[in-house]
């Protein structure tokens, strides 16, 4: 059986297993959906979990395909190669030591587990304390067994070599995992309220009461990538006795109909006391998202940030939305928000 998972309700919401393509020969398989014109499209195909996603020529997950049908459209994909091998944890390969907190339960919210990378030198350094970063996409960040489609960000590594190099300051990182919701709950929706709660409320209080955190907002960030770079945009922009920073890697400030540099134009012009790193690639979604990026740094910079002081923008003209991209642009991100004093 073959399925396709993708960014809508009727393609599974990113589950692997739940929309089935129906059988036409022994080689084929296909489904009729109906989608408003204009509707964006991301999807994969798989035989039922990520385990066993499509594999390019190279024996690599395919980078989502993407469709914007204005009409009747017909999408026909080959493929010939399956990944076989069951991704497990490999936590022994992970850089520094993981923590995990099992199904943290939020209001109105599914249960999520959430693990805490703790640097170099912590078990060494009783009496110190560390600033944290609150990342979006929690099983993403460490280890491909855990990650969602088998890339991670790589950022055990990045931040370790980061921090024995001597160039950002040491810090604890926080992964919430997302969940079959990950697009209300990232989004200006109730549920998306819910969850921006349940990180101030529920997350937070527990980071701190268990490590030893900085608390302040000064020492305090979030961070996440495409949806999870528009939450953590609206976190650090709602709570800023919270939160000071935030990076915001190819955020989705604007999709469809949703636009949020028009929602916060609206809104009471605020003292530019927020550090914001944003970055975007160019190529397919990554175009799309372009609009929306430039809308929100034109408005920033009417309202008094400064670029390379409270405000940092990059672009990579040839990176696609993928995760390999993000972890390719993470140490410039790192070193802006928590360079070493």
């Amino acid at each position: 059986m073959v399925f396709i998972a993708g960014n809508q309700r009727k393609l599974g919401n990113w589950r692997p297993d739940r929309i089935a393509l129906k059988r036409i020969d022994r080689q084929k398989f296909q489904r009729v959906f109906r989608f408003p014109a204009g509707t964006h499209l991301e999807y994969k195909f798989t035989l039922g979990s990520w385990d066993t996603e499509a594999l390019d020529e190279r024996e690599r997950p395919f980078a989502n395909f993407i469709l914007d049908p204005q009409k009747d459209t017909t999408a026909v994909f080959h493929c010939s190669r399956w990944r076989r091998s069951r991704r497990v944890s490999s936590t022994e390969n992970v850089v520094g030591r993981l923590c995990f907190h099992r199904q943290i339960e939020g209001v109105a919210l599914k249960s999520r587990d959430v693990v805490v990378w703790l640097p170099p030198g912590y078990d060494e350094a009783p009496e110190r304390r560390y600033p944290v970063l609150y990342m979006h996409d929690g099983q993403n960040l460490f280890d491909p067994g855990l990650a969602g489609f088998g890339v991670e960000w790589r950022m055990d590594e990045v931040a370790d070599s980061l921090i024995r190099g001597h160039l950002i300051e040491p810090l604890i990182i926080v992964g919430i995992y997302n969940t079959a919701d990950r697009s209300l709950e990232y989004g200006l929706t109730r549920q998306g309220k819910a969850y921006r709660q349940f990180v101030v409320e529920t997350v937070k209080p527990l980071i701190d009461l268990n490590y030893r955190t900085l608390t302040d907002r000064k020492y305090t960030a979030t961070g996440g990538s495409s949806m999870g770079g528009l939450v953590s945009f609206i976190l650090a922009w709602e709570n800023p006795h919270i939160f000071s920073k935030a990076l915001c890697l190819s955020p989705a400030f604007r999709y469809d109909r949703f636009d949020y540099a028009r929602s916060i134009q609206k809104s009471e012009p605020r003292s530019p006391d927020l550090q914001f790193y944003i970055d975007n690639g160019g190529l397919d979604l990554e175009a799309q998202l372009q609009p929306g990026i430039d809308a929100m740094l034109d408005l920033l910079r009417e309202r008094g940030w400064r670029d390379g002081q409270n405000l940092f923008w990059l672009k990579d003209p040839l990176a696609p939305h993928h995760e390999s991209a993000w972890a390719q642009r993470l140490p410039q991100a790192l070193q802006f928000l928590f360079p070493l004093k």
